[in-house]
């Protein structure tokens, strides 16, 4: 990192105040790092994400030493800069000479949060003496929508459980082109899927630059196999940016057909398509205005993307309730187009990276219901590696962030047989 670290604070202040005044999801405020060495940009993202995924907790303990909430209008980002303090000396475990420093001269070149110099200086040298995890920090750092929700669809365990996996950065999955040294010895997470324990830039990992996987959850990896063999098939991926699961039915000798409504996000699918060598058909369009006919159909339908917060901690505080519903009445729309591709007794496959109910299975009980020439195809445990615990009693699958050893994004899934 640069000798005083200021840019790469400058830049997580930058991309925090991104997320907390304007709303805006993190992913989109990384372009910005791009002028940054790379140790730089990588504490910069660190520290933002971390102070994201420790939100709540880190605003009740800055409560404590506050006398009375800053003047939103009048303390410029005086705030932000407290909590990336904060989280710098409780969770980054920043000397505390040099955190206080920094904060304080980020205060000093914000034109309205200098004047709040003095307050940054002395609250985070009594915040350098508290002990963050003494708090409730998973229930803290959980919007109160969110825990709600959690609670009454898994019960308060199960929101607890999801909430702490959350606390945890995600670790890189990779799913393999095909069988080669890269998979180690032993039982592998699933099919070809492998996590990565080295650290590095993806890029610079040994078979990027061959083609040889491409970067994908473990729970983003199941939907496609649920189509089953699609050797000499043809499949429409509709919504199929960034393109995993596109690569997948590829690989395994589909003719594939990837569908996606933003240009930009399919040039990624067709750089990875050149990368691994496979080949698909590329289409710009609106699932719901898609005409085509095929084998088997998988939706990937847009959600609030709530089982992926251990990639994404902007998420709970760029969301709220009222996004559920909005979004999942066009993932129906979406589903409704893709039964109508579907070739007589070929297969469709529902999927949603969400952790809600109303996004999963209230979408394929009402599709059902007005769908009378599909029936549900049950998944079995055999068809996810014997984990039967990850099926719902309806024979669709949900996993939750807390589930494999260093967690899995959550992600529902249901398939559907055409008569």
């Amino acid at each position: 990192m640069s000798k005083d670290g200021l840019p790469a604070r400058k830049a997580a202040l930058a991309m925090l105040s991104g997320v907390l005044a304007r709303r805006k999801p993190l992913d989109s405020e990384l372009p910005q790092l791009k002028a940054l060495p790379p140790r730089d940009a990588a504490f910069a993202r660190a520290l933002a994400s971390q102070t994201l995924r420790h939100l709540g907790a880190l605003e009740t303990m800055l409560r404590r030493f506050l006398a009375k909430p800053l003047p939103p209008h009048k303390s410029g980002a005086a705030m932000e800069i407290l909590l990336l303090g904060a989280c710098e000396l409780l969770v980054l475990k920043t000397p505390a000479h040099a955190a206080v420093d920094a904060a304080n001269r980020l205060a000093a070149g914000d034109p309205k949060a200098v004047h709040f110099k003095p307050l940054v200086n002395a609250v985070l040298r009594k915040v350098a003496q508290a002990d963050l995890f003494a708090l409730d920090v998973a229930r803290l750092s959980t919007p109160d929508w969110l825990w709600q929700r959690w609670a009454d669809q898994y019960g308060e365990d199960g929101a607890r459980r999801i909430a702490e996996a959350h606390l945890s950065e995600a670790p890189l999955d990779i799913t393999l082109r095909a069988p080669d040294a890269l998979r180690p010895e032993g039982a592998p997470l699933f099919a070809l899927s492998h996590r990565v324990t080295q650290d590095g830039r993806v890029e610079e990992l040994p078979g990027f630059a061959d083609g040889a996987w491409w970067v994908q959850d473990a729970a983003a990896s199941l939907p496609a196999l649920l189509l089953g063999d699609v050797r000499g098939r043809t499949v429409i991926d509709l919504c199929a940016a960034p393109g995993g699961k596109t690569l997948q039915l590829a690989a395994a000798g589909a003719a594939v057909t990837a569908v996606d409504i933003d240009p930009a996000r399919l040039a990624r699918v067709e750089a990875n398509l050149k990368r691994t060598g496979l080949s698909a058909t590329l289409a710009v369009a609106d699932a719901r205005d898609f005409e085509g006919q095929a084998d088997g159909v998988l939706v990937d339908a847009p959600c609030t993307a709530t089982g992926t917060i251990r990639r994404h901690p902007d998420l709970p505080w760029i969301k709220e309730a009222g996004d559920v519903l909005g979004v999942a009445l066009k993932a129906y729309e979406i589903l409704e187009a893709g039964a109508r591709m579907v070739l007589p007794g070929g297969l469709l496959v529902f999927a949603v990276c969400s952790l809600d109910k109303e996004e999963g299975e209230e979408q394929a009980r009402l599709f059902l219901s007005r769908n009378p020439d599909f029936t549900r195809v049950p998944i079995t445990a055999d068809e996810v590696f014997g984990h039967g615990d990850w099926l719902t009693p309806d024979g669709d699958l949900q996993t939750l962030p807390f589930y494999l050893d260093g967690g899995m994004d959550g992600f529902y899934a249901a398939r559907f047989r055409k008569s």
